[in-house]
């Protein structure tokens, strides 16, 4: 009898919380930036069902009065590793492995712990480039099981190492075989290592034209032109860094519709934890001093792609240290990129969207779009310092973040 007493609450339970999901929803704004570019007074948003169903003058009583507050749509980062993090030493690990200090336990934990920080941040959708574990905390977020921002990732990167050219496209469809959303290559060496091409033309051609044989997105480091150069031309979707890109590649990019994706908060993340890195890999002096040497390139290449109109999306490279502060990449957009406030948003939002190939899922407040929201207190348009003032966080209709004011 308790046993049926048990499970029947739990029914109980389970339908008021199908029905309270059924039911529409009314967020009430001050000011609402759309993610196209539009600025809107005094609307309220209707959800249902996750969605949003319409967006109109503010008339009923809300269910979540953030009049007080700027509302975007849930910021979007292109580029960034959430299995990267520092362990109890307080220095670099990307996962267990040969010298770790930490289990695939702890590991994955760790990892939780930074999904969950990215999405308190205001980010609801993260592409990751990328790590195996990336699929199981994917899957779980997806299950609603963990709380976290949608996850798309690699897996597995591709490197010059990864074969011949027909080596690398039998990978490219092990990796749609084994639950990959995107493919990522490193067509060039690091910004530490000077960022020359390494992987052959015919490797860039093999990799790109593979995943897009398998319907997947391809997003290549490429520092160089070179190899940024024969990342388009092989069909690729983004180019991420792209410290020395001359005008020529970016005139390129933007006849073929490729997104670029320039990184600051990388940068100045290495540089502020450089004791947690130092002596790790390629993380030396000498790669440190390549690091800062990059920031203005990185400022300058970001003014002229905007220049000559190619598409821009907001990616953080966010790795050990930076996860929860992916804002502080619009803000360095800002003041050091000289993009507009609006255009750092739009990067982050709809641009974003359109380049992971969710422009109809999320990325805008309109109505059919997933209802992922975002309040600050405070007006990014007047100061994009704001973005650090994250109130609020709806994801899918759920909301994670609602502080007190």
């Amino acid at each position: 009898m308790l046993l049926n007493r048990e499970l029947r609450n739990c029914l109980l339970l389970a339908l008021a919380g199908a029905l309270a999901w059924a039911q529409p929803l009314i967020v009430k704004t001050g000011t609402l930036i759309d993610g196209k570019g539009n600025v809107l007074h005094n609307q309220e948003i209707t959800i249902e069902g996750g969605r949003i169903t319409a967006v109109g003058p503010a008339r009923h009583k809300p269910d979540f009065d953030l009049s007080a507050d700027t509302v975007t749509p849930g910021w979007i980062d292109t580029h960034c590793h959430p299995g990267w993090y520092f362990n109890k030493e307080e220095r670099l690990e990307m996962g267990p492995g040969r010298g770790a200090k930490t289990t695939p336990q702890q590991a994955a934990l760790y990892t939780e712990a930074n999904v969950y920080a990215i999405l308190m941040g205001g980010f609801t959708t993260i592409q990751s480039l990328g790590q195996p574990i990336d699929a199981d905390v994917r899957d779980l977020i997806n299950q609603g099981r963990l709380a976290g921002p949608r996850i798309l990732t690699a897996l597995r990167p591709l490197t010059e190492n990864s074969g011949t050219p027909e080596q690398i496209r039998e990978l490219v469809r092990k990796l749609k075989a084994d639950g990959a959303d995107e493919v990522k290559l490193f067509a060039t060496a690091s910004i530490r290592d000077g960022g020359k091409m390494t992987m052959t033309v015919e490797q860039i051609q093999a990799a790109c034209g593979e995943a897009k044989a398998q319907g997947l997105r391809s997003a290549v480091h490429a520092h160089s032109s070179d190899g940024a150069r024969a990342s388009v031309e092989a069909g690729c979707t983004s180019i991420e860094h792209g410290t020395f890109l001359d005008d020529a590649t970016l005139d390129l990019m933007a006849a073929r519709g490729v997104y670029f994706d320039p990184n600051f908060l990388v940068l100045h993340n290495y540089l502020d934890n450089k004791p947690k890195f130092l002596g790790i890999g390629n993380y030396t002096e000498e790669g440190f001093a390549a690091m800062e040497k990059g920031l203005p390139l990185v400022a300058d290449v970001t003014r002229r792609a905007r220049a000559h109109h190619v598409k821009i999306v907001l990616g953080t490279d966010g790795v050990a240290g930076a996860h929860g502060r992916n804002a502080e990449e619009f803000i360095y957009r800002v003041k050091d990129g000289g993009e507009t406030p609006m255009n750092a948003l739009m990067s982050g939002t709809s641009v974003a969207a359109e380049s992971l190939g969710l422009a109809d899922r999320v990325g805008t407040i309109s109505p059919g779009m997933e209802a992922d929201l975002v309040a600050i207190a405070g007006n990014p348009l007047e100061d994009i310092t704001a973005v650090r003032k994250v109130v609020f966080v709806m994801k899918g209709g759920k909301v994670y973040k609602d502080a007190p004011r």
